[in-house]
């Protein structure tokens, strides 16, 4: 059996899929859950707006820190054993943090547990990929992969309102131990060992060290720009750090004999047109929920449960069409999924700009399953092109690099948006700033359409135009 390939049997398939999809649900909806409950731990630890803040960012500079390394490890060290120890790592946080005595415990906590997605994101992507070696079926099963991320976004918030209104805010932490147990079990049991590829040279420890401080200090100054001041001195100088590191790892990489990061990835144009997609996405998708959550409650008047109820639609809808483009990259290629959904989500970001406080739910709701709709279109071709542009060997770097700059779009949809959102005081002055950020929104997904129109051409083996693409890429 060759490095990489699948040890199980074709019919144990099914459920490995189930199994990592599963774990990629619990990592998206443990984040936009939280989101909900922040008003309450607020109150209950007598928080400032700040410390608050820091109980999303903590969590999401971690994870978009060591998304590469950790993506790497499996690799190395064995996927299953990755995806099983992140799991651990985030039930161990969750734990920390339903028993938190205090803010500082609480954000100490949401460290720990950030380290878990890092481990189960890009290992459980590499995992569908070796246990999915044919390209349509593997374009088909990393659709429904991706469907488990859109129910994550459409379920979290309404699972969030209800277990705080009911429970309390200590529960939304508890809420992911049973089922964190419940993939430790079933991923013992059904996912396989797959051999990683023997390598005569050590783990890069450097690269992976300038790729933790790199990328942590850009998502870190991102998320800390809107509020801080985008030239205030310590957000340059995490910008500068950021950039530095970066810098640095580029160089390095180039001479190292295994490289956490093959950089001549970025030479193919169909990898950069999926990132960037996938950056688009994230830019304009996140931070559209987090500012529409706000105006369904600020300026509209619903509680946190009633407004993730509005939103439902949208995160349906992804993972609604979510497996239907894996379907279609199977069938016909990366391309038109592609290019039809970040359009499709264009469109519906235009027909936001109708809203407004006195709109009423009938006319908002299937803007909202537009947008979604568009993201799952094109979500599954972009992630499928990205593992395609690496052996299946490297699968989690591939994976880890691509959900890493899902998270510097998410930091940056959040932090750009918002500047945007709050330019002006007041309820109008709230709608009017969100009507920017969503054309800015629209503006980003087309740029990406047009990129990824020009990137996915197909083009024939002497180079010239008229070949079809192959699936996933």
């Amino acid at each position: 059996m060759s490095p990489g390939a699948d040890s199980s049997a074709p019919r144990g398939r099914a459920a490995v899929l189930a199994t990592v999809a599963l774990g990629q649900f619990l990592a998206v909806a443990s984040s936009s859950i939280v989101s909900v409950a922040l008003p309450s731990i607020g109150r209950d630890l007598g928080a400032s707006s700040t410390a608050l803040q820091w109980i999303i960012d903590a969590f999401l500079i971690v994870f978009a820190g060591l998304l590469v390394a950790g993506g790497v490890l499996g690799d190395r060290r064995g996927r299953k054993g990755a995806f099983l120890t992140g799991v651990a790592l985030f039930l161990t946080g969750s734990l920390a943090c339903a028993l938190a005595p205090g803010i500082g415990a609480l954000i100490a906590a949401r460290v720990v547990q950030g380290l878990g997605p890092a481990l189960v994101l890009p290992s459980s992507l590499a995992i569908v990929t070796a246990v999915f070696p044919d390209p349509g079926e593997r374009a088909r099963a990393i659709g429904l992969w991706s469907a488990a991320a859109g129910l994550g976004l459409a379920l979290g918030p309404v699972i969030g309102g209800v277990i705080v209104d009911a429970l309390g805010w200590r529960w939304v932490f508890g809420f992911n131990v049973p089922l964190c147990v419940l993939i430790l079990v079933l991923g013992a049991v059904t996912v396989p060992r797959i051999v990683p590829a023997p390598s005569p040279h050590r783990f890069d420890t450097v690269g992976a060290v300038l790729t933790s401080l790199g990328t942590a200090a850009v998502v870190f100054a991102i998320i800390e720009g809107g509020e801080e001041g985008w030239g205030s001195p310590r957000i340059v100088a995490a910008f500068a750090a950021g950039a530095l590191a970066l810098t640095a790892l580029v160089g390095w990489e180039r001479r190292h004999p295994a490289p956490l990061i093959d950089v001549g990835l970025f030479r193919s144009r169909r990898f950069v047109a999926a990132n960037a997609g996938g950056v688009a996405v994230f830019f304009a998708l996140i931070g559209a929920v987090v500012y529409l959550s706000i105006f369904l409650q600020q300026v509209q008047g619903r509680t946190p449960a009633q407004a993730g109820l509005c939103l439902l639609p949208m995160g349906a809808a992804l993972a609604l069409v979510a497996p239907l483009a894996g379907r279609l990259v199977g069938r016909a290629g990366a391309r038109v999924p592609m290019v039809g959904g970040l359009l499709v989500a264009a469109l519906g970001a235009v027909t936001l700009l109708a809203l407004e406080r006195e709109t009423p739910y009938a006319d908002l709701w299937w803007r909202f399953m537009l947008v979604g709709a568009g993201c799952g279109l094109c979500l599954t071709p972009m992630t499928a092109t990205a593992v395609a542009a690496v052996p299946p060997a490297r699968a989690g770097m591939a994976s880890a690099i691509h959900n890493s700059l899902r998270m510097l779009g998410q930091a940056l949809g959040v932090a750009v948006l918002g500047t945007i959102v709050y330019a002006t005081a007041g309820a109008a002055g709230y709608v009017a700033g969100l009507h920017r950020a969503l054309a800015l929104s629209a503006a980003v997904l087309v740029a990406a359409a047009v990129l990824a129109a020009v990137a996915l051409r197909p083009v024939s083996r002497t180079g010239s135009p008229g070949a079809r693409s192959r699936p996933g890429g």
